[in-house]
């Protein structure tokens, strides 16, 4: 952890793995100059289920899609800023960690982290460069990096995530000290009147004593 007052740079690190379990990041760009805003998007699908003559459809929850992250990157060669760069030579850096990698025949997989913001595991999905300053020969002095990321975590994290506790998802839970079927059953189904359904889909005979760290499997249940 960075000591009080030290300036952390937002970077992005690319891998090869779609699990992200290489042992160390392909590539990395740290930013110039810390975004100014961070844009984070959701977009949740619904089925719209509407009964024949009705006028009202009622929208049930169908499943949320992946979210976006957008920022913009300022990047700035003419030294004003204390530290001089070459603004292509830190586009194409940009680039290269965050677009088509020929190792693995697509795009990277990326983080993105910053301070206390929670890790972006994602892709690229949009970039675009506008150039803002140039020399009289046509080298460029300002650029501003403008990027969409979309999520790229898999199904069990993003579950993990957001701690569903719909009585109709499947669930797992390994049994603490104290824990009861009748109570975990009341904890997830809202009712501890099916604890004998979970023991038989667990082949549980005695559903009295449970051992701590034994994985229950609690199915979706009709009420």
């Amino acid at each position: 952890m960075n000591k009080e007052g030290t300036l952390e740079k937002l970077k992005i690190l690319s891998y090869e793995k779609a699990d992200y379990s290489d042992q160390k990041p392909s590539g990395e760009f740290e930013a110039y100059v810390n975004p100014s805003e961070i844009t984070l998007s959701y977009e949740i699908e619904y089925d719209s289920n509407q009964g024949v003559g009705t006028t009202n459809s009622r929208m049930s929850f169908k499943k949320a899609k992946p979210g976006d992250l957008s920022l913009s990157f300022f990047l700035d060669g003419t030294g004003a800023n204390g530290k001089l760069i070459d603004v292509q030579k830190k586009i194409a850096e940009f680039q290269t960690v965050t677009g088509y990698n020929g190792k693995i025949h697509r795009t990277s997989y990326l983080k993105v982290m910053w301070g206390t913001l929670q890790v972006k595991r994602c892709v690229l999905k949009s970039a675009s460069i506008a150039y803002k300053l140039f020399k009289p020969n046509g080298i460029p002095l300002r650029a501003v990096i403008t990027a969409s990321f979309t999520d790229n975590s898999d199904d069990k994290t993003r579950q993990a995530i957001a701690q569903d506790s719909s009585p109709d998802l499947t669930h797992v839970r390994l049994v603490k000290a104290g824990d009861t079927l009748p109570s975990l059953c009341y904890e997830i189904y809202g009712d501890p009147d099916y604890y004998l359904a979970v023991a038989r889909a667990n082949q549980i005979d005695n559903f009295g004593h449970l051992t701590p760290g034994q994985r229950i499997f609690f199915p979706p249940l009709e009420k």
